[in-house]
């Protein structure tokens, strides 16, 4: 039985093709043999830094080689990497690296010098080595090195670092299932927004990453001549997956860091682009542009998740590339990716989110855990090869998320489903439609966003007596993230002159809205604070009711439409 790891998608096409490219990073083309070759060397770079099996490497770089060297290196010397958004802020970061207790840091010298302030007050913990992809612009210690350094003097064998697996499950419904085997043990850990506050780790095994390449490529028809575009960042599920789907089949990866929807244009033209995977308010803004001519030209097909596709953006998108088929998707972190929508349906449905993906099985449950009739409004719950191992050290999220399927639905069912928390139905045919969201999440720009993260930074202020941010429909982002505060008494200057009051109000939401830049990431950050007069509305549970809220200030932005503004008053 062959066992499948996640370098080994690397392994396999340098086997089969060694001299086909594999990656292009801006003038860098690497093959497939270069690649691997690479990747065993950061292995035993990493090995010599006293990498221990199940130890933690974090990467918080844009895209580049380094990046997919680090991450499928720290696989094959038996880690498990950490790719952290590049546009998150320090103090995001931070909470990261000592979540999950990083022993290695691979970074730039740039980014290394925003968390130098952080770093110093995690010297007493797991972070023992940082490594610099930069030759110059730091200090080389024995804790912090050059990455041309670090690969030179590597020299620990293979055999020393290859992981040993513990057990394999076999991939349902694999063409080859008598020689075709992955391991269930943790690789990576990718963080995603929680509703409660900070983000979760969510711990992804080999199994995940191997059969999901196996299962996406099925479908999207990858193929050894296909050139993938990462637009996505590598810290997305469906970013990274552009890696795996691509080296699964021995296509190429095209790593590009845009600026400007422009600058994808112009990737899609120049590299000759077959397959691109994006999030909806990207895709909105490429089907405002003027295409060049010629740009659609290789594009093969067209893929979203993270949101739904407005119907308009997706016909000017067909207008544009007449010849890719669109593949609309859903999925979650936690389970990869659950659904997509063949391209022949969209016609015929294009409100739909489709059905289950190969190798996953998508059910509709009551809250009692029955099985919700045709059209009937239920909770995804997705089981399957692709559920992940839970989240990182939080056995109580992870109870609450990833539970066994009920006795009645399947009693031989030995693994724990993973209950998504959205609410959806499933029509006669079996298609699935997304109706809602249980929690309070809010979804922006193809970003899952935790309002108690962004309400925790507003609460560190004196003049935030209370606060409430929400999600409100918005034609490009999908949501835009409003903030509604109630002042403290000092922030009115504690008095009640109406007018100092009245300054005062008009005041805080810039003041506030900058410290949100400063210590947000963008897409986190409010497109509106509206000041409430008084206590905020509170729930019969005695919490803060968001949905009222967001309602009345819905109302309230219809009745003064037309104007531009940064803050409301109710």
């Amino acid at each position: 039985m062959t066992r499948l790891l996640l370098p080994d998608l690397i392994r396999n096409a340098a086997q089969r093709t060694p001299q086909a490219l594999a990656l292009i990073d801006g003038a860098q083309k690497v093959t497939y043999a270069e690649l691997w070759q690479q990747t065993e060397q950061c292995a035993r770079a990493l090995a010599a830094l006293g990498l221990m099996p199940g130890e933690r490497v974090a990467v918080y770089l844009e895209k580049r080689l380094e990046t997919v060297l680090t991450c499928f290196g720290t696989a094959h010397a038996g880690g498990l990497f950490v790719p952290i958004n590049p546009i998150l802020r320090a103090e995001q970061v931070s909470h990261i690296l000592q979540d999950c207790n990083v022993a290695i840091l691979v970074t730039s010298a740039a980014r290394l010098a925003s968390l130098e302030p952080l770093l110093s007050l995690y010297q007493g913990a797991a972070l023992r080595q940082i490594v610099v992809v930069d030759d110059e612009g730091v200090t080389q210690t024995n804790r912090c090195q050059y990455w041309s350094a670090l690969l030179k003097d590597a020299a620990l064998p293979l055999s020393a670092v290859s992981p040993t697996p513990t057990f394999h499950v076999m991939p349902k419904g694999t063409d080859n299932p008598s020689q075709i085997s992955a391991d269930k043990n943790a690789v990576a850990i990718f963080y995603t927004s929680g509703s409660t506050g900070k983000p979760k780790g969510v711990v992804i095994s080999h199994r995940n990453f191997v059969i999901g390449a196996q299962s996406v490529a099925h479908y999207l028809d990858n193929r050894p001549s296909d050139r993938l575009l990462a637009a996505l960042p590598l810290s997305f599920d469906a970013g990274f997956s552009q890696l795996t789907t691509a080296f699964h089949v021995g296509a190429c990866v095209v790593l590009h860091n845009y600026l400007l929807p422009r600058d994808l244009l112009r990737a899609l033209t120049e590299e000759r682009i077959t397959g691109l995977t994006a999030v909806p308010p990207l895709y909105i803004q490429l089907a405002r542009c003027d295409w060049p001519a010629g740009c659609a030209e290789a594009l093969r097909y067209f893929a979203t998740t993270g949101g739904r596709m407005p119907s308009d953006t997706l016909g000017r998108l067909r207008e544009k590339a007449p010849h890719a088929k669109p593949f609309l998707m859903y999925g979650l972190t936690e389970a990869f990716r659950s659904t997509y929508l063949p391209p022949e349906e969209v016609d015929r449905r294009p409100d739909s989110i489709g059905r289950a993906i190969p190798h996953a099985e998508v059910l509709v449950l009551r809250a009692d855990g029955t099985l919700c009739d045709d059209n009937e409004p239920g909770e995804l719950v997705h089981r399957g090869a692709l559920v992940t191992l839970g989240y990182w050290n939080n056995p109580e999220a992870t109870a609450e998320r990833f539970k066994p399927l009920p006795a009645h639905i399947d009693p031989t069912a030995t693994e724990r489903a993973v209950y998504s928390g959205d609410t959806v139905r499933r029509d006669a045919e079996g298609f699935l439609y997304f109706v809602g969201r249980r929690d309070d999440m809010i979804k922006t720009s193809g970003y899952r966003v935790s309002p108690t993260e962004i309400e925790e930074v507003l609460y560190a202020f004196e003049l935030v007596a209370e606060c409430a941010a929400f999600g409100i429909p918005h034609d490009t982002l999908g949501e835009a993230i409003h903030v509604v505060i109630a002042l403290t008494a000092n922030a009115t200057n504690e008095t009640t002159n109406e007018t100092a009051s009245e300054t005062a109000s008009e005041a805080a939401p810039a003041t506030l809205l900058a410290e949100c830049r400063h210590r947000l990431p963008s897409y986190m950050v409010p497109a509106m604070i509206t000041i409430y007069p008084g206590p905020l509305p509170r729930n019969a549970n005695g919490k803060i009711d968001r949905r009222t809220l967001a309602d009345n200030l819905a109302a309230t932005l219809a009745a003064s439409a037309g104007k531009t503004a940064t803050h409301q008053k109710f």
